[in-house]
């Protein structure tokens, strides 16, 4: 009985186990056929875009060319300009920071870097421009190049006009030469073709987009082109040689510097006032950047060859030197300005130095002696100095 039902049911299971493997090799067949036409679509996709890749690889290779040969054309037209280009000849340039100096004027301003081992200056970069980041390992070299901006000259305008009719000076009257003429290319007046100037000076402290100098010949306010570190090896020059003329400038140097009985305690009030944006530790040291300063003799040519004139006048109404050419003799009559004079009774002239927040009146006697006098605080200048850094806030980068 059992073997029959057994019998029975065979036929039923081997066609349900074909049927059923019929249905499995055909669902596998389903399978295979969706997976060879996605596969097919998948790489049409990858071709087209293995197509895109190279036709954007190619345009972008024909756009780097393309720069490359304008790149090439731009340099090759800035280095050869022809003459009736030359007023469109430009290069991208633009000031990159600006100078916080202890020097308010021209007056008493250094003619040398250096000269003034006391001379401060915080040089404030535009971050936009230089980030910080820009400064890092600066501070590692003690002193830097600066690259800068005759931003006070008078004759700026004249510079903008063709040479033909710009009335450009190609000599200058220099002192040492007791105002014999030199080519200005051989000289460091200011009048130049490019109003350009390069000082170094000594790296303090680095702080942010800031940098702390010293020993600066460089006026508050001087837009700064770049700066670059100093290096001993290349850019000190053994047995270098000048013209003769050009150490005459030790003529320069005053025979003795002395302080009124009186000045020390003037400068202490002052201090009060000045030391809250003062680039100085204290008003000795103050007193002695008055010093230094005054070291040197800062009158103009036409105060030195008149010092006792009492025709000379404070202000507008001071004479002008003949022996000038006419832009330098308005840029000294603008430094004479600046160092405003009080003329005696007795003959004798009182000069006034503007230096950090302090008006300084002196003396000098026809040996060269210097005799300082007194000091006030000049709230122009404070006012103007209010944004700096003061020597407190460079501290920690100093110690």
């Amino acid at each position: 009985m059992g073997s029959t039902l057994n019998s029975k049911w065979l036929p039923v299971t081997s066609t349900v186990t074909v049927a059923l493997a019929l249905l499995s090799a055909s669902t596998a067949v389903i399978s295979l056929y969706f997976c060879r036409k996605k596969s097919k679509v998948l790489y049409s996709k990858i071709q087209e875009l293995e197509i895109s890749l190279n036709s954007c690889l190619q345009n972008s290779a024909a756009e780097r060319q393309g720069r490359i040969r304008a790149q090439q054309d731009l340099r090759k037209a800035l280095a050869e300009p022809k003459s009736e280009n030359l007023e469109q000849t430009s290069y991208p340039m633009t000031p990159i920071g600006l100078v916080q100096s202890c020097f308010s004027t021209r007056n008493g301003t250094p003619r040398q870097p250096l000269l003034v081992p006391l001379a401060r200056a915080c040089l404030v970069f535009d971050s936009a421009r230089v980030p910080p980041a820009s400064l890092e390992g600066l501070v590692e070299y003690s002193h830097c190049w600066i690259i800068y901006v005759f931003h006070l000259n008078t004759n700026l305008e004249k510079l903008w006009k063709h040479p033909s009719r710009s009335k450009f000076k190609a000599k200058v009257r220099v002192p040492g030469l007791k105002g014999g003429k030199m080519g200005v290319l051989a000289t460091r007046s200011p009048h130049r073709p490019c109003p350009i100037g390069l000082t170094v000076a000594k790296v303090e402290a680095v702080r942010g987009n800031m940098v702390l100098l010293s020993g600066v010949d460089l006026v508050d306010g001087t837009p700064v082109l770049d700066i670059k570190p100093y290096l001993p090896y290349c850019d000190s020059i053994q047995g270098a040689a000048v013209p003769e003329w050009v150490m005459v400038d030790n003529i320069l140097a005053v025979a003795s510097v002395n302080f009124s009985e009186g000045f020390s305690s003037s400068l202490s009030d002052c201090w009060e006032t000045a030391k809250k944006k003062s680039l100085y530790a204290s008003p000795d040291e103050l007193q002695c950047l008055i010093k230094q300063v005054l070291s040197w003799d800062i009158r103009s040519l036409s105060q030195r060859n008149q010092p006792h004139d009492p025709l000379i006048k404070t202000g507008n109404g001071e004479a002008p030197n003949s022996a000038l050419d006419s832009d330098q003799n308005q840029d000294q009559e603008a430094s004479d300005n600046e160092n405003s004079q009080v003329c005696h009774p007795s003959g004798d002239v009182t000069y006034h130095l503007i230096l950090e927040g302090t008006n300084v009146a002196y003396r000098i006697d026809f040996n060269g002696n210097v005799t300082v006098e007194n000091v006030v605080v000049s709230s122009e200048i404070l006012n103007r100095n209010r944004n700096r850094r003061s020597f407190l806030e460079w501290r920690d980068e100093l110690s």
